[in-house]
């Protein structure tokens, strides 16, 4: 299905490939894993063509006339309805469609119907709706112009296209980016029954182990691919690691002892042409390389110096909104003590966010009492204040700015070396920044002042699995209480202890674990496609 050749690619200077070849056959479900910044997006614009192949001896070829899918953009704000947008995705089916209104030669005409039986045009709606209300929307928003929707919602309408068009081969950049736990699960689902081939770049580490039938590694500059989800090229790649180092340690031994001989007897006579070859094969032996670990920068979260007495926030009978018009959830009633690990789950649009907001003090209670001791504080992270960096300004500006007016610039750099930035980085403007870097200095700055309680609203979007696992250990060495919403269900399953629900404009705790609410959404949906 796809070839790739001795691909050598740089940027600028910086070489992101060289001499990187991998095959995958049709029907493979494969997962693209690597670090932030190795060129993992960069690949998948070269198998799209969007830049050139860098070299004749380079090649990335594709098998026969297969179609090729991808999100390129987000759907454009118009009139035409959601649905509409989707079934205008299957490029074939929309064109004979359109040409059956207007073709007047017999034969022609049933050419047209013939293929559109054959490619089942005619349950392309209900095939359509499907995949739309697997990825959150509801029936009536399948008839809603497309402009009546937020960006993150055209985004999963452009999903919801490529999904519905089913290409030969499939390119997922981060899929599950704008979509919720429930999304994500039945995005997992659908590419397990995908029945052509997907190649998906993401950093679910759970979505990789569940739906990927082989992994392709882009490490060190080179691809390498294996049978398994992510953790079994973790294994793969740790027995390698182990074989190297018992290679390498082998021939230190066989070095050491050839060495040896050629000192002790180089100056005989009887024994020089014996110390002369094993010379021969010391300057002949290569080296076992093994390749460094790449380090990942820690996460941290300093602990607070005044800990508080529970209960350290009380929502009592509290209705939250954005206005009489617009209550989202009613009558809440919930506590957060001291070391509370909590993970809000529930769809979008049913009020997660306006409840962390609400905890937060960005959102005004509409009714009832928000009680907590006026020493608390509260670090508030979410995807949204990515658009809230000043542009051109440097990392450094926005620290300095957090911390008191008279703190020393040696201490300014410090902080922002702790929070990852090295001395090189710090003076790079925010905009230069990676997806990752940005998401560093805003979970930094957001700690700086030691709260009480850390509330991250999606802190993962933009961090590969290195990364992630890096913030894991940070959460569960903070002694403070976490509120944590995620699609990410490794990351919630390492750090929370408990679950609140958020639902049907209500929001509870939920007595199971993530694997007994994934179940319920499962069978809710079960219920709704027999419906």
């Amino acid at each position: 299905m796809l070839t790739i050749t001795n691909l050598d690619y740089r940027v600028e200077a910086r070489p992101l490939f060289e001499g990187a070849s991998a095959q995958v056959s049709s029907g493979w479900k494969v997962g693209l894993v690597g670090r932030n910044g190795t060129g993992k997006s960069t690949l998948l614009r070269l198998i799209r063509e969007e830049i050139a192949e860098p070299s004749p001896e380079s090649a990335i070829r594709m098998s026969g006339k297969a179609s090729l899918g991808w999100v390129a953009q987000e759907v454009a704000p118009t009139d035409e309805t959601i649905l509409e947008v989707v079934l205008a995705a299957d490029h074939e089916r929309h064109a004979l469609m359109a040409e059956a209104e207007t073709a007047e030669d017999p034969m022609r005409i049933a050419e047209i119907h013939t293929r559109l039986i054959d490619i089942d045009a005619w349950s392309a709606e209900a095939r359509a709706a499907e995949v739309l209300k697997g990825l959150g929307f509801s029936d009536a928003d399948l008839s809603r112009a497309t402009r009546e929707f937020s960006g993150g919602w055209r985004m999963r309408a452009a999903l919801a296209g490529v999904l519905f068009a089913e290409p030969d081969l499939l390119l997922l950049d981060e899929p599950t980016n704008y979509l919720d736990l429930e999304g994500a699960s039945w995005l997992e689902g659908y590419i397990k029954k995908y029945p052509y081939t997907v190649l998906i770049v993401s950093h679910d580490r759970e979505l990789l182990n569940r739906c990927v039938t082989h992994t392709m590694a882009l490490e060190h500059k080179k691809l390498t691919v294996c049978p398994g989800g992510y953790d079994a090229w973790l294994q793969l790649r740790a027995a390698k690691v182990a074989q190297l180092e018992s290679q390498r340690s082998k021939q230190e031994a066989e070095k050491a002892h050839l060495q040896a001989f050629v000192d002790r007897f180089r100056a005989k006579a009887s024994k020089a042409r014996q110390a002369q070859s094993r010379v021969k094969k010391l300057e002949k032996m290569q080296d076992v390389s093994i390749p460094l670990a790449e380090r990942t920068t820690p996460f941290h979260f300093p602990a607070p110096k005044d800990p508080l007495s529970p209960p350290m926030l009380h929502l009592a009978g509290a209705d939250l909104g954005y206005g009489d018009d617009a209550l989202i959830l009613a009558d809440v009633d919930l506590r957060v003590d001291p070391e509370d690990r909590i993970a809000i789950v529930g769809a979008n649009g049913q009020g997660k966010t306006t409840l962390v907001k609400s905890i937060a003090g960005r959102l005004k209670l509409m009714g009832g009492k928000l009680t907590a001791p006026g020493a608390i504080r509260i670090g508030y992270f979410s995807q949204d204040q990515l658009d809230e960096l000043t542009l051109g300004d440097s990392v450094l500006d926005h620290v300095r700015r957090a911390l008191p007016k008279d703190t020393p610039v040696g201490k300014q750099r410090a902080k922002a070396a702790q929070m990852g930035f090295s001395h090189e980085k710090v003076d790079t403007n925010v905009e230069k920044l990676s997806g990752g870097e940005k998401v560093r200095l805003l979970l930094g700055l957001m700690s700086l002042d030691a709260p009480h309680i850390l509330i991250l609203d999606e802190p993962t979007s933009h961090l590969d699995i290195d990364s992630r696992e890096a913030l894991i250990y940070a959460l569960n060495d903070y002694p403070g209480a976490v509120l944590l919403i995620t699609h990410d269900v490794f990351l919630a399953e390492a750090t929370a202890d408990q679950l609140w629900l958020v639902k049907d404009g209500a929001a509870k705790p939920y007595d199971g674990d993530l694997e007994d609410y994934r179940a319920l959404i499962m069978q809710a949906d079960k219920r709704q496609k027999a419906a």
